[in-house]
């Protein structure tokens, strides 16, 4: 199938900080995806991923809540599903808890 007759589509994304709010930690849901075939690039503030079956390929470019060290990324891959922990570059960012009525 050439490149023109895949599907394009964008994965699923979930990001969140972990409770010291140190690391962001980034989970991509690619289904079907080997390995091989993933091209991940980080920048400060985003990040780009590239993932193909024989159909399916799975595309995107997410900017992330705050700046992060890309050097220091950390990724794992299996069964579909990367997982990635980046520090943030300013862990001591200033955030507020907000009561919810």
């Amino acid at each position: 199938m050439s490149e023109q007759e895949k599907l394009y589509v964008s994965p699923d994304v979930c990001m969140w900080p972990n409770d010291e709010h140190d690391t962001y930690h980034i989970e991509i849901t690619l289904p079907g995806v080997e390995k091989d075939t993933l091209k991940l690039k980080m920048h400060e503030d985003s990040f780009f991923i590239k993932g193909e079956t024989d159909d399916t390929v799975y595309i995107g470019s997410y900017a992330v809540c705050c700046e992060i060290d890309p050097e220091k990324a950390k990724a794992f891959y299996k069964n579909g599903l990367l997982k990635i922990d980046v520090p943030f570059k300013e862990p001591e960012f200033h955030s507020i808890d907000v009561a919810i009525d």
